[in-house]
């Protein structure tokens, strides 16, 4: 794979939640499992996260029907809290989440190296179902 010619697919939301709830909720495995799917017929049964420089993840991804699943994981390569996330994937495409803090809403934005099996526009609708998740899970939560 060429990484130094990879294309960058963006996906965002505005959550209408302030900064350090879309942090925790973006950051703690408990929040993880309830919104980190692209579909219904999807779930995410497992996650880990040490959030640190250097630190892991990992997130399991299973169809509800048991007919597929795989883990999810990479390495923090940046974390300024509230601020910024950045991540390398297993397969050594990398990852950039921003928070933008705006009062009582915060801009989420994710910029990733889309891999080559499937299409850039399948890959976008993809993150952002499960950035959309994140979206709902985070509002409807107390």
């Amino acid at each position: 794979m060429e990484t130094n010619q990879s294309t960058k697919v963006t996906v965002q939301a505005l959550v209408q939640a302030p900064v350090e709830k879309v942090w925790r909720y973006w950051s703690e495995p408990e929040h993880i499992t309830k919104w980190n799917q692209a579909s219904e017929s999807w779930h995410a049964p497992k996650a880990e996260n040490d959030l640190r420089v250097g630190g892991k993840f990992l997130t399991r991804m299973e169809a509800k029907d048991g007919s597929m699943g795989f883990d999810f994981f990479g390495t923090y390569d940046v974390v300024k809290l509230h601020e910024q996330i950045s991540y390398t994937m297993e397969d050594g495409r990398t990852v950039e989440i921003s928070f933008l803090n705006q009062g009582n809403e915060t801009k989420v934005i994710e910029i990733f190296d889309a891999e080559s099996t499937h299409s850039i526009e399948m890959q976008q609708v993809g993150w952002q179902a499960i950035l959309d998740n994140f979206k709902k899970y985070t509002e409807e939560s107390r």
